[in-house]
């Protein structure tokens, strides 16, 4: 008999309660729609790993530690979902993990991260739109990314560009686009309230820290020293089942 698996890979995040509400909320319906598929999660984050461990006395394993654990129970089909937004330096460790792996199963297959296609962007700027759809003429939704040096950190601009001249507005915290080239757009649209996103699947550290805080640099600080009111909206993509079902359907692409 078959023994199936699916390994549901994440950076992972130090916050319990986005834990269970994004990742944990993601893992379970990919089991719903699998049931026939034993599901695991790993994370790629080792920092992360060693913290979780160390606060919760929780163990979390990598990728690769799944791998091993699934070639020991003698599992014959393999499929490896990553949860990145987009397909960066984390997924092209996967890559060749997959590749190092290869022969240790029947089927070792991976699937793709949430922006790869033109029907992805297409599909997540629904999605955006949806989230906007109430508000008022002076109010925008600003969603954050978390940005990369990979070449594929232009994906969060290119989000942006097609939603050129909407209240929604999608930037990076680590690479482009910056605060500082949302801020005058929204100025010359005359937006006085905000709605922070984060763009990730968890509302973790960026969220807490650099979106919605306090501190000098944070997005909502700078905001806020341009009088536009902000409203922080702590809640990952994890939690919406409207992207739960577009990394069901990058396994489902897998199957076909």
């Amino acid at each position: 008999m078959n023994k199936k698996a699916i390994i549901v890979v994440s950076f992972g995040t130090t916050y319990p309660q986005t834990r269970k509400q994004n990742l944990w909320a993601t893992q379970q319906a990919i089991q719903t729609a699998f049931p026939e598929y034993q599901t695991y999660n790993a994370y790629t984050s080792q920092v992360v790993i060693n913290r979780v461990a160390q606060q919760e006395n929780i163990q979390m394993h990598t990728p690769r530690e799944v791998l091993i654990q699934l070639v020991q129970q003698q599992v014959t089909e393999v499929i490896i979902q990553p949860l990145h937004i987009i397909p960066g330096w984390e997924f092209n460790s996967l890559k060749t993990l997959v590749q190092e792996f290869q022969d240790q199963f029947n089927q070792l297959r991976l699937g793709e991260p949430l922006l790869v296609k033109i029907k992805d962007f297409q599909r997540l700027i629904t999605f955006i739109k949806d989230q906007a759809a109430s508000l008022a003429p002076d109010e925008a939704n600003l969603w954050m990314g978390h940005g990369s040096s990979h070449s594929s950190f232009t994906e969060y601009a290119c989000l942006d560009h097609m939603l050129w001249q909407t209240n929604s507005f999608v930037g990076a915290v680590e690479s482009y686009p910056e605060i500082t080239v949302e801020l005058p757009r929204m100025q010359q649209q005359h937006i006085a309230r905000v709605y922070l996103h984060p763009l990730m699947m968890v509302a973790g550290n960026h969220a807490h820290h650099d979106m919605a805080a306090a501190t000098a640099n944070s997005w909502q600080t700078i905001l806020e020293q341009h009088q536009i009111a902000v409203v922080p909206v702590l809640k990952g993509l994890g939690q919406y089942p409207e992207i739960q079902a577009m990394f069901i359907d990058k396994i489902k692409a897998l199957l076909q």
